[in-house]
């Protein structure tokens, strides 16, 4: 297990720090077949997603990520489940807002994003 969380935590550094810099950079992460849902609107394949990743209205964010839990997530081939709560600041915003993404990384030439879902976690 010590692998996937070795896989999760890199993944999930490299994720956010590239989202927080330069969302399209995000882009070589998904394939035609990735889905993500955001905010419960579901999107299919790599540009519909990354169409969506770089329109989202904000032009500044940083994300401070709280807990990452990783486990393995299908017996035949390399992939895994990865969870991540934690707090985002978006533009002048000074109160940070609480989210939940789960992502599924599947192996196929390098891990690439299968499933991606984002929350924000209203109080």
């Amino acid at each position: 297990m010590s692998d996937f969380d070795a896989i999760g935590k890199q993944f999930v550094e490299f994720y956010y720090q590239t989202f927080d810099s330069d969302r399209s950079g995000l882009a070589s992460l998904y394939r035609d077949v990735s889905m993500m849902t955001w905010e419960g609107s579901p999107f299919r394949g790599s540009e519909n997603i990354l169409e969506k990743i770089v329109s989202l209205p904000f032009q500044r964010v940083a994300h401070k990520i709280t807990t990452i839990d990783v486990q393995p997530s299908l017996p035949n081939v390399k992939a895994a489940v990865i969870v991540v709560t934690g707090q985002l600041l978006v533009d002048e915003e000074t109160k940070p807002q609480q989210y939940t993404q789960m992502f599924q990384l599947v192996e196929d030439n390098g891990y690439f994003i299968y499933n991606d879902v984002f929350r924000l976690n209203y109080a």
